[in-house]
């Protein structure tokens, strides 16, 4: 199918929150809250998220839409048919909210339950990075220029980068002792965070990132983005779906020594 409008449709929404969360970004009257999940939140992710919601009624009437902030609305998300907008206005809200750079929108596009336009954009960095079937993925620097994706092809985990969100999560995730086995097998490690160290896998800057405690709307962006470029995004314990928590992506090359070692941390390379 060509995904080309519906690519073009993103864009036009990571614009849009561009603007609004910019605006808001070391502002000294922002409005910061904690959810019933003890998650902080923004009046600038309340803001981008109501007015992507507010384009998306009148560009996609038909379509479904799930945010992080304001739910779902629409019906058939999942079934024959279905498409569903996939937003998180601000992923990286504690960044945020401390002056730390690294944040972005999340948009993306699932088709019956499958995503398969992607968005992630950050522009306290500069940087955007887009994808679509029979598009590709691409991102644009900081500079203007714009470039193709491709992850790498790094086939041996001693040569491998690594990055992980915080080891306390792995700590509660009762996994802490798998991920140190993985740490002394690569080459280096790093905790890049949020979606940076997807978009770097992409970039084939690093080759594996891993972490838990994900909802739909902060893994949907990036699942194109990475298979365009060549990766491979997963459960950590197989089967990426709606409902997955802990995600593993790699260069695709290394996938399935890094899915194994997760199962049986001590095996042998």
């Amino acid at each position: 199918m060509d995904y080309s409008q519906d690519l073009a449709l993103a864009l036009e929404l990571a614009e849009i929150a561009d603007q609004i969360s910019l605006a808001r970004f070391y502002a000294q009257d922002l409005v910061i809250e904690t959810k019933p999940d003890a998650s902080p939140v923004t009046d600038a992710d309340r803001s981008v998220e109501a007015a992507l919601k507010a384009k998306l009624k009148e560009a996609r009437p038909n379509d479904s839409l799930i945010g992080e902030e304001y739910g779902t609305t629409g019906e058939n998300l999942h079934g024959a048919g279905s498409r569903t907008w996939i937003i998180d206005p601000i992923d990286g809200t504690a960044n945020f909210m401390r002056g730390v750079p690294v944040w972005a929108t999340l948009i993306a596009l699932a088709v019956d339950g499958k995503p398969v336009v992607g968005v992630v954009s950050a522009p306290a960095m500069g940087r955007r990075w887009w994808a679509a079937p029979g598009t590709g993925a691409h991102t644009r620097h900081i500079d203007g220029r714009t470039a193709s994706l491709q992850v790498s092809k790094i086939s041996e985990l001693e040569h491998a980068s690594l990055s992980y969100n915080s080891l306390k999560l792995w700590d509660e995730n009762g996994r802490l002792d798998q991920l140190m086995t993985l740490t002394r097998k690569v080459w280096r490690t790093r905790a890049y965070g949020d979606f940076w160290a997807y978009m770097l896998l992409a970039e084939g800057a690093l080759e594996i990132t891993t972490e838990h405690n994900l909802a739909i709307y902060d893994i949907a962006a990036l699942v194109p983005i990475i298979e365009q470029a060549g990766g491979t995004i997963s459960d950590l314990d197989g089967e990426l779906t709606i409902n997955s928590s802990s995600v593993l992506a790699t260069n695709g090359v290394l996938h399935r020594t890094v899915a194994e070692l997760f199962r049986h941390p001590n095996i042998k390379n």
